[in-house]
């Protein structure tokens, strides 16, 4: 029995949502990764603020990864579960050793940037085989990463 049988999704339709879920779960997880890295290694003025902040990120991305994880499954996918197919499959590149608040917060800009033009297209692509569903929970990753972007310009500009 599968899932989609029984929620009437369509079995196709629902395969290329998982395709592209797919993607974002493995960005988030190199996402992940790279900020923690920004949250062990961040030195400077900007220390007590952007340590603290880049917590909150990971947490939320860790968060994000399962729920992108059960979305597949519950599309009837099997979500990948090992680094080397994340790498193989991230367009997120790791970031390498970062100190610097203004390069980590460059990065995590334009991360957040990729992420809500993918998660557009998955909005689409969900759409099209009416997954209110999966529309609902990029939304939802949308409305937040577009007023945490609004916040990290304002805070970078400063």
């Amino acid at each position: 029995m599968k899932t989609t049988d029984l929620t009437k999704l369509n079995a196709a339709g629902a395969a290329t949502v998982v395709d592209s879920l797919q993607q974002l779960l493995a960005d988030f997880q190199v996402f992940y990764t790279n900020l923690r890295g920004y949250h062990w290694n961040i030195k400077g003025k900007d220390f007590f603020v952007l340590h603290s902040q880049y917590e909150k990120l990971y947490n939320d991305a860790a968060e994000k990864v399962d729920e992108i994880a059960e979305r597949i499954l519950m599309l009837d996918g099997v979500p990948a579960h090992n680094f080397s197919e994340y790498l193989k499959t991230s367009k997120v590149e790791e970031s390498g050793y970062v100190t610097s608040g203004d390069e980590g917060l460059k990065d995590v800009l334009s991360t957040y940037s990729y992420f809500i033009e993918s998660e557009r297209a998955i909005v689409k692509l969900a759409q099209e085989i009416d997954d209110e569903v999966t529309v609902a929970l990029m939304s939802d990753y949308i409305k937040e990463q577009e007023k945490l972007v609004w916040m990290l310009v304002a805070y970078y500009s400063k």
